[in-house]
């Protein structure tokens, strides 16, 4: 499915006493060390780094942050998104993939490392989806922090259900896979590497391998 006719996501955060952060296991996989050759290019977006402010040095991908590169190079141009990410905070990531699929302008994607979590909704956000053969996308409900009696920690796990679900459909209008397929995949905390994210719909193919 292109990127026009994929679900809009509510960005909306429950509270904000909740803080959303990385996994363990998407953070043990990420390589930061990945870049992309063709960096330099004005119409190209790096997302090599956490999403959302960062909780101990305040950097990050936030939407404010794409928002603004994206007015920079113009809401009718072509643009690039490389992609290197561990994942963070959900919502920063709904916020982000919600503006990749309004921008006018040709959007193409491109996995370069890793797409864990809300990095990976960022990723089905552009008409064209790439991976790279060794990159990986990683996809499971949402994980939270958070503090609380036993009555609230029920109640939140109530909250979080809605936005797993909004995930699973996002991935199910990109795949074109069943959404109860799709939630499986997230309860399972799944990785899927390149090829068989291009064989599951994920990506459209694989980038070039001289392109990193």
């Amino acid at each position: 499915m292109k990127r026009k006719g994929l679900p809009k996501a509510s960005s909306n955060r429950p509270s904000a006493e909740v803080r959303f952060d990385i996994s363990d296991s998407a953070l043990k996989r990420w390589d930061s060390t990945i870049k992309a050759a063709t960096s330099d290019e004005a119409n190209t977006i790096n997302i090599f780094g956490v999403i959302g402010e960062d909780f101990w040095t305040g950097d990050g991908w936030t939407a404010k942050r794409v928002s603004g590169l994206l007015r920079y190079i113009g809401s009718d141009q072509d643009v690039v998104v490389n992609i290197n990410s561990p994942g963070g905070d959900m919502f920063e990531g709904l916020a982000i993939y919600n503006l990749l699929r309004e921008h006018r302008g040709k959007v193409t994607t491109q996995v370069l490392g890793v797409a864990a979590s809300a990095a990976s909704v960022i990723a089905v956000g552009g008409d064209e989806v790439k991976i790279a053969r060794a990159g990986f996308f990683m996809i499971h409900n949402t994980w939270a922090l958070i503090a609380g009696n036993r009555h609230q920690l029920r109640d939140f796990a109530d909250t979080l259900e809605p936005f797993d679900k909004a995930m699973a459909d996002i991935y199910s209008a990109r795949t074109g896979s069943d959404i109860k397929e799709m939630s499986e995949l997230m309860d399972d905390e799944t990785w899927i590497g390149g090829s068989d994210a291009v064989e599951k719909g994920f990506a459209d193919s694989l980038v070039a391998s001289d392109e990193i």
